[in-house]
């Protein structure tokens, strides 16, 4: 038996606890300096730091050594998903999010709005992060695109992103990003990596053709990359693999695509964190696992902002005594992955985890930090096996064997 969710489905339990995953996207950092602090350590974060006298810390790899995570895979894995078997394209995560039904003859595609200059190269990879009411006026603009071959839908996102479904017959999901992850440099053509997907690059050549006009005087917005092509895949069920029902606050779609994806509820709520604690207090009598998603320590991260990644850290500290006060068995703080300023981007430096729990082996901790993190309790171990822990610690797990 080499699958945990064989094993999860034959030793769950149903005792009544409690558990919440408050995920701060991106959590892992760097110090600027050798001998300095990470942006979590620079943190003022004395809720956490109570939370860890009381709990045990550790690393999380999201994947595998060496390799960074997109916020797909970071989050699978987080809920227990083997990211690496589990390959999904944020398109889908993304047409899930903002509750698009996506049916069998259908490609979904993330969309970036980007700046492009007069030579075509790209200048700003999110057009300035533009808002979402600007963004939406562009997707009602590309949504009256024509394309021979596939019926075309485009949606709003969050911000500069925006969603694209292509559907039709023929249409596969293996087609590669345009997006250069890179300024200086045009867009990439689509480029199929499979026959099957042959259809689907010609159908997203033709849309970029067609918006690089109907968005020429849209600066700093005048064009998009596409990223996560992709079709809907089949996954267990989050429920069915851990006997738990499952509710999701997350602001932004791609987050609540990925709850979705394994079948949590969506509890919608406001854009702030108080807005999000509400929610949880609201329907804490209705569900057993509750995933809390707190976006801005990874965007700051991505902006290079050390000291605002710093702020939005202190800011995911004062949740902690509304969650605490409804006494829930496990409370679980971690990241999908780490963002660190110095490096603008998503690394693959092991992610800070704070597993807070009545029966937690207590490991001297004083303060989450990673340093502290090295030498905690659960040590380091892959994300994957993160949902194990929690449920050991909340008494959901039989024991296996005679």
């Amino acid at each position: 038996m080499t699958d945990p969710h064989e094993l999860t489905r034959m030793l769950q339990k149903d005792n009544g606890s409690k558990i919440v995953l408050l995920v701060g996207d991106g959590l892992g950092g760097l110090p600027l300096e050798p001998g300095g602090k990470t942006e979590l350590e620079t943190a003022n974060t004395p809720n956490l730091d109570a939370l860890a006298r009381r709990g045990t810390l550790g690393l999380s790899t999201p994947m595998l050594p060496g390799i960074a995570p997109g916020s797909g895979p970071g989050h699978l894995g987080l809920f227990g998903y083997d990211p690496i078997k589990y390959r999904i394209g944020r398109g889908v995560l993304e047409a899930l999010g903002i509750d698009f039904e996506l049916g069998p003859n259908d490609v979904a595609i993330r969309g970036n709005f980007c700046t492009l200059d007069a030579a075509g190269n790209i200048t700003d990879r999110r057009a300035g992060r533009i808002p979402t009411e600007v963004g939406s006026k562009l997707s009602e603009k590309l949504n009256q695109i024509k394309v021979p071959g596939a019926e075309v839908f485009v949606r709003a996102g969050e911000g500069y992103r925006t969603v694209l479904i292509f559907r039709g017959e023929g249409l596969g999901g293996d087609v590669a990003d345009t997006d250069p992850q890179k300024t200086g440099v045009p867009p990439l053509e689509p480029v199929a990596r499979s026959a099957g997907s042959a259809k689907t690059a010609q159908v997203a050549a033709e849309f970029l053709k067609q918006a690089r006009v109907v968005l020429k005087d849209d600066a700093p917005a005048n064009f998009l990359t596409l990223r996560g092509i992709d079709t809907m895949p089949q996954i267990p069920r989050f429920e069915e693999v851990y006997g738990m029902k499952a509710g999701a606050i997350a602001v932004y779609p791609m987050y609540r695509g990925l709850a979705r994806l394994v079948g949590m509820d969506i509890l919608d709520a406001g854009h702030t964190l108080d807005d999000q604690l509400t929610r949880l207090e609201k329907s804490w009598n209705d569900y057993d696992f509750f995933f809390i998603h707190w976006k801005y320590t990874d965007s700051s991260g991505e902006d290079g902002n050390f000291a605002l990644k710093v702020q939005r850290t202190e800011e995911l500290d004062t949740a902690i005594p509304r969650i605490a006060k409804l006494n829930p068995d496990v409370i679980v703080v971690t990241g999908d992955h780490s963002t660190p300023s110095k490096m603008k981007s998503h690394s693959w430096h092991p992610v800070p985890v704070l597993l807070s729990a009545e029966n937690c082996r207590f490991d001297g901790s004083t303060k989450f930090g990673e340093t502290q993190c090295r030498h905690g309790g659960l040590g380091q171990f892959e994300a994957k096996h993160l949902m194990l822990l929690a449920m050991a610690h909340a008494g959901r797990l039989e024991k296996y064997g005679a």
